[in-house]
């Protein structure tokens, strides 16, 4: 067995713990990612802890000696939380698991310390580091992790299809592991995915998310979709990118392969992402992945014209908030600012022209607010044509357009304006409830002040709404 006493000396804590397990005669073991991440001698901050025994009185005296640790108990996973300084320490004692066929929470009895590695979902993740008497600093590696960690491939310590029938979250983390770390699904773990991938009815969306995102988060989300789709999960858990898939031609027009664009969009956008801390960066990767999810909604074929997507970005606006309620995805801030680019992401084509109006920009300018630059960055994202020479093209059309908005913006300072009259204004001058009413006149006030004509300020928006109520029939009175 390999001597990694070594991997653990940057970490005063395992010291302690060796003198509280001898102590208490309890053998003591780290496992898990903690294990494989040092022997790729990557930093890691959440240290899994097995105790063959009772665990707890271990716990108490390192929490007595650790200043500012907090303890916590998760009875419902039967383990217990340990959080100190930048460290996450989770202890449980050795198990072993059976599962029932309706869910994904298992039946938990005392085991030794090989029923608790071979519980366990990858090889990679089955090793361990003894941390009690003369055995400390020993690696166990009962599975062949170490190889695999090698091979960089994704295995399971037991068959595949039983380890992905007993929990079926497990073939998500198999993908995400596969993307994080750059390592390859074995053709056989790969195999039973495909043939468990039912499997995950018995999940709850908040632990399928949670792992989606992940996907989404790393640095090739667009390698991870591809891993999802194909095993066989995407489709389950998003069915809507499915019929985004296939080209089609008919008399001689042709539309491309919705899905490997929307693929290269996120692709795009994670490259452009790639060393930046942008507090979005998991929305707006979302946005590109739906930006294009209302096309088979809206496809058109026309002989003369060919194929069409007409208000695609309109449609796909509406369906966001229902694809993120059913994904048990947040529904407020979040949501909305995928829905505004999904919305706008086609909103710079007029723009380009070289005789674009300053009204059209200040429009521009107005309507995207705070999200301007992660709008632009999507629709430079947007354009995947092999054509170089187009992809020039379209680039130097959005460094022209760029220019543009920045000089209306020093200019007329729009980003982010408040109408000096705003709806709650309007409903009190014109003894209005909150109506269609309300929302023409306001729409109106703001067209007027960005085509220039009305000036943002008072009495002059209020002169405005005045004679525009009375155009919609209103009677309303001065202020």
């Amino acid at each position: 067995m390999k001597d990694c006493k070594e991997l653990l000396k940057p970490y005063p804590l395992f010291a302690l713990l060796k003198r509280l397990a001898d102590r208490h005669q309890v053998p003591t073991y780290v496992v898990g990612g903690f294990v494989r991440d040092a022997l790729q001698q990557r930093i890691s901050s959440d240290i899994d802890i097995v105790c063959v025994g009772d665990s707890m009185k271990i716990v108490r005296e390192l929490a007595h000696e650790l200043t500012g640790a907090k303890v916590a108990e998760f009875k419902r996973f039967g383990s217990i939380g340990v959080s100190w300084r930048h460290l996450r320490i989770e202890f449980v004692n050795a198990r072993k698991e059976s599962y029932a066929r309706d869910s994904r929470k298992p039946t938990v009895s005392a085991g030794t310390l090989k029923d608790d590695i071979f519980r366990r979902d990858f090889t990679i993740n089955a090793l361990a580091i003894a941390l009690h008497g003369e055995q400390m600093g020993e690696l166990i590696d009962l599975c062949g992790g170490v190889k695999d960690l090698q091979q960089k491939i994704i295995r399971t310590p037991l068959s595949p299809e039983r380890t992905f029938d007993d929990d079926p979250l497990r073939m998500f983390r198999a993908v995400r592991f596969a993307i994080v770390l750059d390592f390859k699904l074995l053709p056989a773990t790969l195999a039973a995915i495909q043939q468990e991938a039912h499997r995950i009815a018995i999940l709850s969306k908040e632990r399928i998310i949670e792992e989606v995102n992940k996907i989404l988060r790393s640095a090739d989300p667009a390698r991870g979709l591809a891993l999802l789709d194909k095993t066989g999960l995407l489709v389950r858990f998003l069915p809507e990118l499915e019929a985004l898939k296939k080209k089609e031609t008919i008399l001689g027009h042709s539309h491309k392969d919705n899905f490997h664009h929307t693929l290269q969009v996120v692709r795009n956008l994670a490259k452009a992402l790639e060393g930046k801390e942008h507090p979005r960066h998991l929305w707006l990767i979302w946005a590109g992945l739906l930006h294009d999810i209302a096309k088979p909604l809206t496809k058109r074929f026309d002989p003369v014209a060919g194929f069409s997507f007409h208000e695609h970005e309109h449609i796909g606006a509406k369906m966001v908030p229902r694809l993120f309620r059913r994904l048990g995805l947040p529904m407020k801030r979040e949501m909305r600012y995928v829905q505004q680019l999904v919305r706008m992401h086609l909103r710079h084509i007029p723009l380009v022209e070289n005789d674009v109006s300053d009204a059209a920009l200040r429009r521009y300018i107005f309507d995207a607010g705070d999200i301007r630059e992660d709008l632009l960055m999507l629709c430079r994202a947007d354009v995947t044509s092999g054509n170089p020479k187009k992809v020039e093209r379209c680039m130097a059309n959005f460094d022209q357009l760029t220019l543009k908005l920045e000089e209306i913006e020093q200019k007329d300072r729009i980003r982010n304006m408040k109408l000096a009259v705003d709806g709650k204004a309007i409903m009190e001058v014109l003894h209005l409830k909150p109506s269609k009413e309300v929302g023409l006149i306001k729409e109106a006030l703001k067209e007027a002040i960005l085509a220039g004509e009305v000036p943002n300020k008072n009495p002059e928006a209020y002169n405005y709404i005045l004679k525009y109520a009375k155009k919609l029939g209103l009677q309303p009175t001065a202020p």
